[in-house]
């Protein structure tokens, strides 16, 4: 999208904002024009799958995942492709991610984590018993809707290499370091569902405590307390919680204990509702196979078109991001991942402030047309901090500039941007409303 804020077609999915970005993918707010329901788009760069031998392997993944309904897994509906893209098109699920109730609140109470707990057990192992392994579990990957349920997102689909060689075991390392199991760093294979189990006694934890069980700056020492399970739970666990996540932390993937025996655990079954759903209808795969296929008819193209008028004020009153009371700080309780400010400075005026306030804070800046990219020069917890800028305008004298992490750590996403709001203060467009009750 230029600084001109056109609008996106795919279909008949028109395109927003983006929710997220990764190396390989990004994730892309849409609206079905026909039903009016939101979705979420994953967009891969189809090149970087066909080079690294990955069709057949996406194939199946993607597959599995559109056979999978249950209420605990972000649902996909189908799947699409240009010459050069992917898009899969996911369940748009509106209640924020689960990390930000645990950043909100510190920790949880033990029944609360408990239910969040229960709904991710459910999650993955349904998912098991269809051959999906996850392999990235953390809260970052756990959803909420609008009515508190936990919806497990990017299912078989956070990686598309699992590999599994003669011995049926997996040999890709992969997933965030604080979550995975010993045998993941250890590469001699792995079982896909043993580490799963391990992701969730790691996700427990920090529901209950508000804090890791492994956290090292040094990558070698974590290493070392992960593959020892060289952990204590707080004082304020009960002694069910801490016997059960003592057996799920053990670093030995043949006696840890298994989704069956959690579900009889005492501490686990307290309150306890098994899930409640029907597959529905006979699900068709025709849209994976023509995604694949050399076929120019099922190929689909995003077209450029001009969005519908509206006036700037209209749309300042939409959007709590607008007001300089509230800007660069938590909203509603959340850590922001991106933030929005309206300017009545020119474009290359805004493009060159953003710059100069991002570089005294150790960030390199890559430029293009009205978007830029902030690259920290520190590796932080989650390796170096990104940032994506836009510019947009609403109106001749009006632009938007959007603001969003694009990787690294949520918190030193925080950190970051409550430091560069104070080098950009003078050309936040402010309404004479604001300004008159400021003075």
């Amino acid at each position: 999208m230029s600084a001109t804020g056109s609008r996106t077609r795919l279909g008949r999915y028109e395109l927003g904002k983006t929710l997220g970005e990764g190396s390989f993918a990004k994730v892309k707010f849409a609206r079905n024009t026909q039903t009016g329901d939101s979705v979420a788009i994953k967009v891969l760069d189809k090149n970087h799958v066909l080079r690294h031998k990955m069709v057949e392997q996406i194939k199946r993944e993607i597959s599995t995942m559109k056979l999978i309904k249950h209420p605990n897994v972000v649902q996909l509906y189908e799947v699409m492709a240009s010459k050069t893209k992917i898009y899969i098109v996911l369940e748009f699920v509106d209640g924020g991610e689960l990390f930000d109730k645990i950043v909100n609140n510190g920790r949880l109470k033990e029944d609360e984590a408990r239910r969040y707990f229960q709904q991710l057990i459910n999650a993955v192992d349904y998912c098991h018993s269809r051959g999906v392994y996850h392999r990235d579990l953390k809260p970052e990957n756990l959803l909420l809707d609008s009515y508190g349920v936990l919806k497990v997102s990017d299912f078989g689909l956070s990686a598309f290499a699992p590999q599994i060689r003669e011995d049926g075991l997996l040999h890709t390392a992969c997933g965030t370091p604080n979550y995975v199991a010993p045998e993941v760093l250890n590469d001699k294979g792995y079982d896909g569902t043993a580490s799963d189990v391990w992701s969730c006694g790691v996700i427990l934890f920090v529901l209950m405590a508000g804090y890791l069980p492994f956290d090292e700056p040094n990558i070698m020492t974590l290493y070392k307390k992960i593959c020892k399970a060289n952990f204590s739970c707080p004082l304020w666990f009960s002694s069910g919680a801490k016997k059960l996540i003592k057996r799920i932390l053990d670093p030995n993937p043949h006696t840890r204990i298994t989704i069956p025996e959690i579900l009889e655990d005492e501490w686990f079954k307290r309150g306890y509702k098994p899930p409640s759903f029907e597959q529905g209808e006979d699900v068709s795969l025709d849209d994976v196979e023509s995604v694949f296929n050399d076929s120019q008819e099922h190929l689909v193209t995003e077209k450029k078109e001009k969005p519908e008028s509206m006036n700037a004020f209209a749309l300042i009153s939409r959007s709590q991001g607008f007001n300089l009371g509230n800007l660069f700080e938590k909203q509603t309780g959340l850590v922001k991942r991106e933030t929005t400010f309206t300017s009545q400075c020119p474009p290359s005026e805004i493009m060159s402030r953003i710059e100069e306030a991002a570089k005294p804070l150790g960030f390199n800046v890559r430029k293009h047309n009205y978007k830029m990219k902030l690259q920290g020069d520190k590796t932080g917890r989650k390796g170096h901090l990104s940032v994506a800028t836009e510019v947009f305008e609403v109106a001749p004298s009006l632009h938007m500039v959007e603001l969003r992490k694009t990787g690294g750590d949520t918190l030193e996403f925080h950190k970051f941007y409550k430091n560069f709001s104070t080098g950009l203060k003078d050309i936040v467009w402010k309404s004479e409303a604001i300004s008159e009750e400021t003075r």
